[in-house]
């Protein structure tokens, strides 16, 4: 019963509360203070901004063994209004629901992107035509154009990934400009690995399984599992095709300024070579290039105990702030990330959860969550321009390497820390009326 109703008391109220009734003393603690306190409970939690949760899916996705997909459904299923997104959890399912196992059908990476249109554009559920019109609302950095410009994204990883946002923090959406109203879109890039040859191969887009050649020492990658291609199969291998779905669950809150704080969303990538004019309004120009994905060539030196693959980036934000969240994106082989100051200061760090098992989430060999950082409030901050450096480690042993592989970092920033709840009446009377309960147990015992 003290669950439910004091859920949403601050964690003072909440420890007198639980101290009290556990106490020696509890027995004593009559009905009478017990109905007060839950009065004066309810009547604080009615007042409380609630978490909202809902669950939808994303357009069926047809596959047969060896097929893939990379698709972007435009106007998805998404929660309304002025909120603010607390968290974004995704996992491919089948028909009846029933999760599928990564060995199955290889989700390579999602991606979950805002725009907006002119008001009275199509009303039809993920509208393709959405795409001819819609102005991307690209994330804060770090500045590609509509390149990585997602709020959330994820691949293999994304089950057993956090991405709750501590209070007051949130991702403040639903409020676009007037004349234009908000809408999102899902990319979505699967591999059904069922009967090929080779799985590794298969998922990390050799280009030879695929029998497509790019040229110019391109061997794997995006370029070779675009949509519609297909791996090779084992020879009689017989098998349906299916549909999958991403099921997606989305919590909020109704925002109310100056009780929830906005975070700004930055992705940073290894591969960024480019060069920043940070006299830029935006934080950078658009003239250069970047390779999202990259290749870890082959141990050379004969030690195949442990080779790792190390890249850096040395970068910057465009704004200051204080690091709410961090996590990396990798791909099979990865040994994990962190990004630090020039003098060697971890500011967050990312390393993967690898599958022990069968069951979907715990896949063996598969890179199936990362780790995230969510620094106590304050305690880490990093300043517009200053030079920072992502660090990207992958395995390198074996005689093949790895394709394909992805080096992503999200930091989520606040330019605000939380202020101290100031007291309101019913506060204050419930504190009062917990200390007059207790001073009248002792009189009484």
């Amino acid at each position: 019963m003290f669950k439910t109703h004091l859920s949403h008391l601050s964690p003072c109220c909440r420890a007198h509360i639980y101290t009290l009734a556990n106490s020696k003393m509890g027995h004593q603690f009559t009905r009478a203070h017990l109905l007060l306190v839950l009065i004066i409970a309810s009547a604080v939690a009615s007042r409380a901004h609630k978490l909202k949760s809902a669950t939808f899916l994303s357009p069926e996705l047809v596959l047969a063994p060896g097929s893939v997909t990379n698709t972007f459904h435009y106007n998805v299923d998404f929660p309304t209004g002025h909120i603010g997104i607390k968290s974004f959890h995704v996992e491919p399912v089948d028909s009846s629901g029933r999760p599928i196992p990564l060995y199955d059908t290889y989700l390579h990476h999602w991606a979950l992107n805002r725009y907006v249109i002119p008001k009275g554009g199509s009303k039809s559920s993920s509208s393709s035509s959405d795409g001819d019109s819609a102005n991307f609302v690209r994330n804060d950095g770090i500045c590609q154009g509509n390149i990585l410009g997602q709020h959330y994204g994820s691949g293999s990883e994304t089950r057993r990934t956090a991405t709750f946002l501590p209070d007051p923090y949130a991702i403040e959406i639903g409020n676009p400009e007037e004349g234009f109203e908000e809408r999102w879109m899902l990319g979505i890039h699967a591999i059904d690995t069922r009967g090929v040859v080779d799985g590794q191969g298969c998922r990390e887009c050799f280009c030879e399984l695929y029998n497509v050649t790019i040229g110019g020492g391109y061997d794997g990658g995006l370029k070779c599992c675009e949509d519609g291609d297909q791996c090779r199969v084992k020879l009689g291998f017989q098998g349906r095709k299916r549909s999958v779905y991403l099921r997606y669950t989305v919590k909020w809150v109704d925002w109310v300024d100056g009780e929830f704080l906005p975070v700004k969303v930055f992705i940073a990538d290894v591969t960024d070579t480019g060069e920043r004019d940070m006299t830029e309004t935006t934080g950078c120009q658009f003239d250069w290039w970047l390779q999202v994905e990259y290749e870890v060539e082959p141990c050379s030196n004969g030690d195949d105990d442990w080779c790792v693959d190390v890249k850096r980036l040395n970068f910057t934000l465009p704004a200051s702030g204080y690091v709410v969240y961090g996590v990396g994106h990798q791909h099979s082989g990865a040994l994990g990330q962190a990004v630090y100051r020039q003098n060697g200061e971890v500011i967050c760090k990312s390393v993967p959860i690898y599958g022990t098992g069968h069951e979907a989430g715990n896949e063996a060999g598969f890179v199936v969550g990362m780790s995230t950082c969510y620094p106590e409030p304050g305690s880490v901050n990093v300043t517009a321009g200053e030079q920072l450096i992502l660090e990207t480690n992958y395995s390198s042993s074996g005689a093949r390497g790895h394709f394909g592989v992805m080096g992503l970092f999200h930091i989520f920033i606040a330019d605000q820390l939380p202020q101290p709840p100031k007291p309101t009446m019913a506060t204050t009377f419930l504190h009062r009326s917990i200390s007059a309960a207790h001073v009248s147990i002792l009189f009484t015992s």
